[in-house]
């Protein structure tokens, strides 16, 4: 029986919830699993995990045991990578995380430069607006958008982005520019939303937060669709600014009630390696892609700037007024 194997087995089963999940996640025949996690048990001469129909569950010992078998394992995984050279040159594979449309707009163009550059370096880039844990599912690197908790992970800051109100050209002319949140009323609005309701946005008015409820002529629960919606005309929506820019810049899209934008939100790039214990591929890939991301932050916020510096310059009337 090969130990190690079989611990990673273990730790497969255990984190997956069965053997099944195990076996999936191995790729190995479901027998073999159940094989090496019994073999396992009969060598330490105690039980390790409780089998049901529907999920596996440690036993005091097993738990024991598991603490000390993924302590060891990650110690065999760092020697193996000292030895193999990957802290002598950039190779191995990171496992990467983003928020979908962000990820998709923003960090997988960086990446694949990022590739191109370092021929010996793989990426998973795995795009979900759930916040993973890092230490639970071994992510190398994840972006994150917003303020963050405090923890014992490594965080640098790239930029920042912001909720902003949009609507066409055309639906401006047609039913007016709102003058301040409260006018939002009487417009047409576009809600992001999905089974929940989420109907309330955020303003900020003399420094002060405040919540505007609204009632949206249409609903949809992704950025695109509203962007979409958007720009056929149907109403007024809230979206964030890396979502809108390119409409923005195309002129399909006019940012409004731009004094009672909320303050920018942050964003990040997390990690739980100090720069000391960073394998070289950890830090090639922080130190390509954070400048490169901050560039493209600050593009983004470009465009708003230099929207809002045109309209100061032409003195531009509400479209809706002309």
């Amino acid at each position: 029986m090969d130990r190690f194997e079989a611990i990673a087995t273990l730790i497969a089963a255990v984190d997956g919830g069965s053997l099944t999940a195990a076996s999936k996640a191995l790729g190995v025949p479901l027998p073999t699993v159940s094989r090496r996690v019994s073999d396992l048990e009969n060598l330490l001469g105690s039980q390790l995990v409780v089998r049901t129909t529907r999920k596996l569950v440690l036993t005091e010992a097993g738990s024991a045991f598991l603490a000390s078998a993924r302590r060891a394992l990650e110690e065999l995984t760092e020697a193996e990578r000292a030895a193999s050279g990957e802290y002598r040159a950039p190779r191995g594979e990171l496992l990467v995380t983003a928020p979908i449309m962000f990820g998709s707009l923003n960090v997988a163009p960086i990446v694949h430069d990022f590739l191109a550059a370092y021929p010996d370096v793989t990426v998973r880039l795995v795009l979900s607006d759930v916040v993973i844990d890092l230490v639970d599912s071994h992510v190398d690197v994840a972006v994150r958008i917003g303020p963050l908790p405090d923890s014992a992970l490594v965080a640098r800051r790239v930029g920042e982005i912001r909720w902003l109100v949009c609507a066409s050209p055309e639906y401006l002319s047609r039913r007016g520019e709102p003058h301040v949140p409260a006018d939002l009323s009487h417009h047409d609005c576009i809600a992001f939303e999905g089974l929940q309701r989420y109907r309330e946005w955020s303003f900020r008015d003399l420094k002060a937060m405040q919540q505007f409820n609204i009632t949206p002529r249409f609903s949809v629960n992704t950025a695109d669709g509203v962007i979409g919606g958007a720009v056929a005309g149907i109403g007024v929506a809230r979206v964030m600014s890396y979502q809108a820019a390119t409409s923005v810049r195309e002129g399909t899209l006019v940012p409004i009630l731009r004094d009672y934008e909320p303050p920018g939100i942050p964003v990040h790039l997390v990690h739980a390696s100090p720069p000391q214990q960073q394998p070289l591929k950890l830090r090639a890939f922080l130190d390509y892609v954070g400048p490169r991301l901050q560039e493209r932050l600050r593009k983004i916020a470009e465009i708003f700037e230099q929207e809002r510096s045109v309209d100061e310059l032409t003195g531009r009337t509400p479209v809706g007024s002309r």
